[in-house]
C-alpha cells in the first residue's frame, strides 16, 4: 500500500531542502508508479549530496523496503526513530516497514502506540487494521478498517483491504462450519466490488462444501466473460458434475477445457490446470491407462513437478498401487513439508496400506498447516472409530416351506487394545420349532476370540466357544472354534485359509442330532482395474456323523458403477456328499447351481447422518443329481439409517428356493433387524494417539481436539 500522503510529504520537505525542484516530480512519480529500484537509485543520489536529509533518508527508506529489502528498510527508520523520536511520519512509516518484513506481532504492538496517539490518523488506523489481518485477529481488523474508511470514505487502498480482510473472516467461518455467515461477508464483498473473482471463486468452494453444485454451478457460468475465465469456468463445471457423481458429463466437460486450453498455448498455467481436470475426469470414469499416458506426458515435460507427482499418486490410489503413491507423496513433502496434497495424500495411503499410526501423523499434519481442515479431520475420525469399541446386535425370525420357525438374536462386541490387537466376544440364542412334527430346540453360544495382524497385509484371527442345546430327545454341549489366516499375497488379491468347528441347528431336527461339522475352507479374491472380479470359495467338511462334503463356489462379476456400487455377474455352486441322507438332511451325491445375478449397494455418504441400502438378487437353474433342472431365484434387501458416525440401524429381508440354502433344502424367508453402536468416539489407546498428537502440534491442545 502506498500512501500518497507520505509521498507528497517527502517532495515537499525536498523541495525546501534540495532546491531539486525538477527532479522531485521524477522522484514522486517512482513511487507513486510503483518503480522502487528507480525511486532507491534516485534518493541515493539525492543523499549523496544530503546525506542528513530527514525526508530524503524517508524517502529512501520507503523505496528500500517497497523494493523488497524489507530488513534494511526497517534499519532505516529504526535510525530515524532513535533521532526523531516524536515525529509522527517516521513512526508511521517505521510501522509499515514492519509489515514489509512480516514482524506483525511487533508491528501490532508499535500500531496501537500510534493509533492511541492519534486515532485520526487514516495511515495509521489502515495499517494497523491489516496488521491484525495478517495475525488472522479478522474480528478486530475488521471493526478497524471501518474506521479507516470513516476517515476517508472510498479509500481505494482502504476498501481493498476490506474485501481481503473480509475474505479471511469468512473463512474461519467456513472451518468452523458457519457456512452461512460466511457467505453474508463474501455477499458484503460483492456489494462494494459486484462481480469480484476472488470473492465469487470462494463462494463456490462454500457452495461445494455445502454440497450445494447448482448455485456453485451458476456462479462458474457467470465468471466465463473472456478466453481464460471460460476455460476455468469449464473445469469447475467438470469438478461439480463429479460432485454430483455424473462421471461421464463431467469427463465431456473436461475435455472442453483442455481442448479450449490448448488454443492458447502461451496460459501454461491454465493449460496445466485443465491437463489436471481432465487427467481427474478421466481417473473418476475408470479410464486408468488412459490417464497413464497424460501423466506420463507431463512427466516429460514438467519432470519431478509436485502437481504431476499428485496426479499419479492420486491413480495409484484408484488402482491400489499405494506404493508409488506413497513414494509421490514423499517428494511432494520433501520440496514442501506444508503441502496440503502431500500430507493428507500420504496420510490417505498410510491407511490404506493398514499403517495407521503414520496415518494419524500425517491427519495431524495437515491440521498443523491447515486448522480444522474438514477432511483431515474426518480421517481421523474414520481412524479412531475404526479402533473404537462397539456392539452389535441382530435379530431374525426364519420360516421355511418344511413347517420349521425360528427366532434368533446375536449380540457380539469387539474391543481393539491397540491397532494390532483386539478381542472379540459374542452370545447368540436360537429357538427353532416344527408344529407339525412337534420339534422344539433352543440353543445358547458363547464365543470368544481375537484378532492379531502379524504385519500389514496378514492377519490371524481365533474363536473359541460353547453350545449349549436342549432339544427334544437330547440336550448337550460341545466346543466350537474357528482359526483364519487372511492375507493380500499381491496387490488386488485377497487370500484366506482357515479352519471352523460349527453346529447344524438350522431346524429343531438337526440340532436335536447334534451333528458337528468341521470345515478347511480356502477363500480367493481377485480384483482388477478394469472392473472385472473373480471369488472362489472351496470348503471340505467332515462331519461326527462320518459324512464328508465338499463346495466349490465360484463367482465372475463386473463392476458395472461405483455409486451406488452395482456389480452383474455369474454364480456356480457344485456341492457333493459321500453319504446320502435326504430324510435327515441335504445331501446328494451332485449338486450344481449356475446363476446370474446383481447386487446393488449404497452404504456411505458424505454426510454422518444418511439413508442406506443394499439389494441382492439371483435367478438362475439348479441340478439335483440326476433329477430335472429346476429354477432357482434367491433376493436379498436392506434397509436402514445411519443416525451419526456411532450408532446405525437396518432391517433386512432374505428370501431362497436354492436346495442348498439350508442344511434342509428348503425354501426360506428371514426378516431380521441390526443395530451397531460405537461405544466412544477414540480408541481405548488413546493415549498413543495423544502422542503422535502433540509430536506434530506441540503440547498445547490442538485445534482440532478442541472440538471433542
Amino acid at each position: 500500500m502506498i500512501d500518497k500522503r507520505l509521498i507528497l510529504l517527502c517532495i515537499t520537505w525536498l523541495f525546501f531542502y534540495t532546491g531539486y525542484t525538477q527532479n522531485m516530480e521524477k522522484g514522486f512519480k517512482y513511487l507513486e508508479t510503483g518503480k522502487y529500484v528507480l525511486a532507491k537509485t534516485f534518493f541515493e543520489e539525492v543523499l549523496q549530496e544530503y546525506p542528513q536529509n530527514k525526508t530524503a533518508r524517508l524517502c529512501y527508506g520507503r523505496a528500500v523496503g517497497l523494493s523488497g529489502e524489507a530488513t534494511t528498510a526497517v534499519t532505516i527508520f529504526t535510525q530515524l526513530r532513535s533521532e526523531y523520536p516524536n515525529d509522527f511520519e517516521i513512526k508511521l512509516n517505521y510501522a509499515e516497514s514492519l509489515l514489509w518484513n512480516k514482524e506483525f506481532v511487533k508491528a501490532k504492538a508499535f500500531y496501537e502506540l500510534i493509533v492511541a496517539e492519534d486515532d485520526t490518523s487514516f495511515p495509521a488506523v489502515l495499517g494497523y487494521a491489516n496488521t491484525l489481518s495478517n495475525l488472522k485477529e479478522y474480528e478486530k481488523a475488521l471493526l478497524l478498517v471501518n474506521n479507516a474508511l470513516a476517515l476517508q470514505k472510498g479509500n481505494p487502498n482502504a476498501m481493498i483491504s476490506r474485501k481481503y480482510i473480509r475474505l479471511g473472516y469468512a473463512g474461519t467461518y467456513v472451518r468452523d462450519r458457519r457456512y452461512e455467515d460466511a457467505l453474508t461477508l463474501m455477499d458484503k464483498n460483492l456489494e462494494d466490488f459486484p462481480g469480484d473473482r476472488d470473492t465469487q471463486l470462494n463462494k463456490i468452494n462454500v457452495y461445494l462444501l455445502m454440497n450445494k453444485t447448482k448455485e456453485a454451478g451458476v456462479i462458474y457460468k457467470a465468471l466465463a466473460k473472456n478466453a481464460k475465465d471460460s476455460i476455468a469456468a469449464l473445469a469447475g463445471l467438470s469438478l461439480i458434475a463429479h460432485k454430483e457423481h455424473k462421471e461421464k458429463v463431467a469427463l465431456k466437460t473436461a475435455k472442453k477445457a483442455l481442448d479450449q486450453a490448448y488454443k492458447h498455448p502461451e496460459d501454461t498455467v491454465t493449460l496445466l490446470n485443465s491437463q489436471e481436470r481432465y487427467i481427474q475426469a478421466l481417473t473418476w470414469n475408470g479410464k486408468y491407462v488412459k490417464t497413464k499416458q497424460e501423466i506420463d506426458k507431463l512427466f516429460a515435460k514438467y519432470p519431478d513437478n509436485p502437481r504431476v507427482l499428485a496426479m499419479e499418486s492420486s491413480l495409484g490410489m484408484y488402482t491400489s498401487d499405494f506404493k508409488t503413491s506413497i513414494a509421490n507423496y514423499k517428494k511432494i513433502l520433501q520440496n514442501d513439508s506444508t503441502s496440503f496434497d502431500g500430507n493428507l495424500g500420504i496420510a490417505n495411503a498410510y491407511r490404506a496400506v493398514d499403517d495407521p499410526y503414520k496415518s494419524y501423523e500425517y491427519a495431524y499434519k495437515t491440521l498443523k498447516h491447515f486448522p480444522k481442515q474438514i477432511d483431515a479431520q474426518g480421517l481421523i475420525e474414520k481412524l479412531n472409530l475404526n479402533y473404537s469399541p462397539f456392539i452389535e446386535q441382530k435379530t431374525s425370525y426364519t420360516i421355511d416351506n418344511g413347517d420349521n420357525k425360528a427366532w434368533s438374536f446375536l449380540v457380539r462386541s469387539e474391543v481393539p487394545f491397540s491397532t494390532r490387537f483386539l478381542l472379540e466376544g459374542s452370545y447368540s440364542y436360537r429357538n427353532t420349532k416344527n408344529e407339525v412334527t412337534n420339534d422344539d430346540a433352543t440353543s445358547h453360544t458363547m464365543i470368544i476370540g481375537g484378532k492379531y495382524k502379524l504385519y500389514k497385509g496378514m492377519l490371524l484371527t481365533g474363536r473359541l466357544g460353547i453350545i449349549k442345546a436342549e432339544a427334544t430327545t437330547n440336550s448337550y454341549s460341545n466346543v466350537l472354534g474357528e482359526v483364519f489366516l487372511k492375507m493380500k499375497p499381491f496387490r488386488l488379491q485377497n487370500l484366506e485359509l482357515g479352519y471352523k468347528r460349527e453346529i447344524q441347528e438350522f431346524n429343531a431336527a438337526l440340532l436335536d442330532r447334534e451333528i458337528m461339522m468341521d470345515n478347511f475352507i480356502l477363500n480367493y479374491n481377485l480384483n482388477t482395474n478394469f472392473n472385472l472380479g473373480w471369488y472362489t470359495q472351496y470348503i471340505y467338511t467332515t462331519q461326527s456323523d462320518d459324512n464328508k462334503r465338499n463346495l466349490l463356489f465360484t463367482s465372475l462379476y463386473y463392476k458395472v458403477l461405483r455409486r451406488p456400487s452395482t456389480k452383474v455377474g455369474i454364480n456356480y455352486q457344485y456341492i457333493t456328499f459321500k453319504d446320502q441322507v435326504p430324510t435327515i438332511y441335504f445331501s446328494p451325491s451332485r449338486f450344481n447351481v449356475v446363476e446370474v445375478f446383481a447386487d446393488l449397494i449404497k452404504n456411505s455418504s458424505e454426510k454422518k447422518a444418511y439413508w442406506y441400502y443394499g439389494v441382492n438378487a439371483a435367478a438362475g437353474y439348479q441340478f439335483i443329481e440326476d433329477q430335472e433342472k429346476s429354477t432357482t431365484f434367491r433376493i436379498e434387501g436392506k434397509l436402514g439409517y445411519q443416525f451419526s458416525n456411532r450408532f446405525r440401524a437396518h432391517v433386512y429381508a432374505k428370501h431362497s428356493n436354492i436346495a442348498s440354502a439350508t442344511a434342509a433344502g428348503f425354501k426360506f424367508t428371514e426378516v431380521g433387524l441390526q443395530l451397531k453402536w460405537y461405544l466412544t468416539k477414540k480408541p481405548l489407546f488413546n493415549h498413543k494417539i495423544i502422542a503422535i498428537e502433540k509430536s506434530v502440534l506441540g503440547e498445547e491442545k490442538s485445534k482440532y481436539m478442541s472440538e471433542y
